[in-house]
């Protein structure tokens, strides 16, 4: 039997809800035994979760799994409806953790102040619906001006070797704490909330092996940019693609979140990071030091084995990586960023650049010189570069730890 030092609670908001690494290990354990073979960290986390160990039945890409997800997260447009249909069950309270968080219905169009007024009063009575119902029902609620749901859930929530299910397509965002976070559907989110297993088909694994280092204007971005590039829209589709080798230890955690972020752009179900030295630094940064002891305690199930087997392998070396621009019209249309303008004046689209809308950590010098009141956690800056617009929306008032 594995039995931690310690109970540690998964939320500093959820103090009666304990990370089970014990039953994580006693899962793998099982399938290790029937299957035989060394097992990828997608599979430890993901067969970890088994409703049923000993009898699922295992193949990937085949067979669907019964998996009983560690939590649930949805946002304001899709969490009406889930809430709704979670109502009309009787239930008396969620079977798992779960949130609600208020950031989709936010339109931005002046500015963060303004933008947030104008949601509370065109919203207010989903507002309403959704804080009561939660509070009814056991739902954590992020008001409106809380921030990003994927942020929040990468600060507070995810933890290496979780898994959660969120009505969002972007949920694997949280693979860059090592945890295996699907989009999906209200209703699958629903059967979670109300103690159902929930079905998955048994993913493909793809893996990606990362040697050398991020250097020079080479960002995080430009390493999916170029996977994308590699897989097309659909050559994740029904896989989980799972990141390794040493070439990781040079991404930053919340590097590693905006590559899984963005791997809903090539159909995977979801993408991971094994657990290091970054994702630690980081749970300690964000009040979790307990989640983090646990972590490096059962670290080995939360990498994956020597020797395991991949449905498919791509190798990129970050040293010679170059910054990369996609698109137009589709995200798997890649061009270093050196070419783009040639590429550009080949197919005849625009040459001048009007706008240019950044995301947090791509400029650091901006935040540095904004200060915000207590929970203003949401703000649109704004400024002039040259003849160019830049906008950008920060995701939570923790943006000084992007540089973990």
């Amino acid at each position: 039997a594995y039995r931690a030092k310690a109970r540690v609670s998964m939320s500093r908001f959820e103090p009666g809800s304990f990370v089970n690494y014990e039953r994580l290990q006693s899962n793998v354990d099982v399938v290790r035994q029937r299957l035989n073979r060394p097992l990828t960290l997608s599979e430890k986390i993901v067969y970890g979760h088994l409703d049923d160990p000993h009898r699922q039945e295992i193949e990937r890409g085949r067979t669907y799994l019964r998996l009983r997800p560690d939590r649930v997260a949805m946002q304001d447009a899709t969490a009406q409806m889930a809430m709704l249909q979670f109502i009309s069950s009787g239930l008396p309270k969620v079977a798992v953790p779960s949130t609600i968080h208020c950031d989709h219905l936010i339109e931005a169009q002046t500015g963060g102040v303004q933008d947030l007024a104008k949601a509370k009063e065109v919203n207010c009575e989903v507002y309403d619906f959704l804080s009561s119902a939660g509070a009814k029902y056991g739902v954590g609620f992020w008001k409106p001006g809380s921030g990003i749901i994927h942020q929040i859930i990468l600060e507070n929530y995810a933890y290496p070797g979780v898994m959660l299910i969120g009505t969002d397509s972007h949920t694997p965002n949280g693979g860059g704490l090592g945890s295996i976070c699907i989009g999906v559907g209200g209703a699958d989110a629903v059967d979670v909330m109300a103690g159902i297993a929930w079905e998955l088909k048994c993913p493909k694994v793809i893996g990606v092996k990362l040697t050398g280092a991020l250097s020079g204007w080479t960002s995080p971005k430009d390493v999916i940019l170029k996977v994308a590039g590699i897989l097309t829209v659909k050559g994740g589709t029904g896989a989980i693609v799972e990141y390794h080798g040493p070439g990781v230890d040079s991404i930053s955690c919340t590097g590693m979140a905006t590559i899984c972020n963005m791997g809903a752009e090539i159909g995977a179900t979801t993408s991971v990071f094994p657990y290091n030295h970054r994702m630690k630094t980081y749970l300690e940064k964000t009040g979790r030091e307990q989640i983090a002891a646990q972590a490096d305690e059962f670290s080995h199930l939360l990498v994956p084995d020597d020797g395991c087997e991949y449905d498919q392998l791509i190798e990129l070396n970050l040293d010679e990586l170059k910054p990369h621009i996609n698109g137009p019209f589709t995200p798997d249309l890649a061009h270093p960023v050196s070419e783009i303008g040639a590429v550009a004046e080949k197919n005849g689209w625009p040459l001048e650049v009007k706008v240019a809308c950044l995301r947090l950590p791509v400029v650091k010098d901006p935040w540095r010189r904004w200060r915000g009141g207590p929970g203003q956690r949401m703000w649109t800056l704004h400024w002039t570069v040259g003849q160019v617009s830049v906008w950008n929306m920060t995701s939570s008032d923790q943006f000084h730890l992007c540089v973990l």
